[in-house]
């Protein structure tokens, strides 16, 4: 029997400026390693500097249209989940999954998903994607090692949490969601993760780690649950 992982995939890494060719590399050669253990990867692409890139220039031109602000990032995630299924091609469905609360009847070991509406980041197409799968876990992988209680590009004596509640989560990073928003996790996939009561691992770039994840090994993140 497969082992289904959902992982999203944070933006951040597929083109933190520019497409980071080394990351999605060995990116492919750790996730090969695991589909000859009869893993399957059902992975959430995030925007990244792409959207961001994007949303600046519609803000410069047309000024703060949230709905098309988010249109602009959903298809970012588009571009750079088509960017991963063709890097997967010999493993992946060739339809990248839009809306994540329809039937998944693919026999593929690798299934590429990206943004489906505004109002929510890729995230929460996660948590949906976890539901219609019957998965309890989700791997959120971005470029940042844990979650902090504060920003620690901003305060330096922001300290490392390796494990919290969604209720103390969702306090932290506030409610609403804003299109471009960097949070370890958004509002509304962390409102809809704690309802079904989904537990997500948020870890970094270093896939050495995230293999540490997979095998239930000791690793460096956070779990939110």
């Amino acid at each position: 029997m497969k082992k289904t992982i959902i992982l999203s995939l944070g933006g951040s890494l597929i083109a933190p400026e520019k497409i980071d060719i080394n990351f999605l590399r060995n990116f492919k050669k750790t996730i090969e390693k695991f589909l000859r253990k009869n893993y399957k990867f059902v992975i959430v692409c995030g925007g990244g500097s792409i959207a961001r890139k994007y949303q600046e220039a519609l803000a410069d031109i047309i000024g703060n249209d949230r709905e098309a602000m988010d249109w602009m990032g959903i298809s970012a995630t588009h571009l750079n989940a088509f960017l991963l299924r063709t890097i997967f091609h010999e493993y992946s469905d060739e339809n990248i999954i839009e809306d994540p609360t329809k039937k998944i009847n693919s026999k593929k070991k690798i299934i590429l998903a990206a943004g489906w509406k505004p109002g929510w980041s890729t995230d929460y197409d996660a948590v949906l994607l976890a539901k219609n799968l019957k998965a309890n876990t989700i791997i959120n992988m971005s470029n940042i090692d844990y979650v902090y209680d504060k920003d620690p590009r901003k305060h330096k004596d922001a300290k490392k949490i390796k494990h919290i509640c969604w209720k103390h989560f969702r306090k932290m990073i506030g409610t609403k969601w804003t299109a471009g928003l960097n949070a370890p996790f958004d509002p509304i996939a962390a409102k809809a993760a704690e309802k079904s009561k989904t537990k997500v691992i948020v870890i970094g770039k270093n896939l050495k780690n995230f293999e540490n994840v997979l095998n239930n090994k000791k690793f460096k993140g956070t779990v939110i649950e």
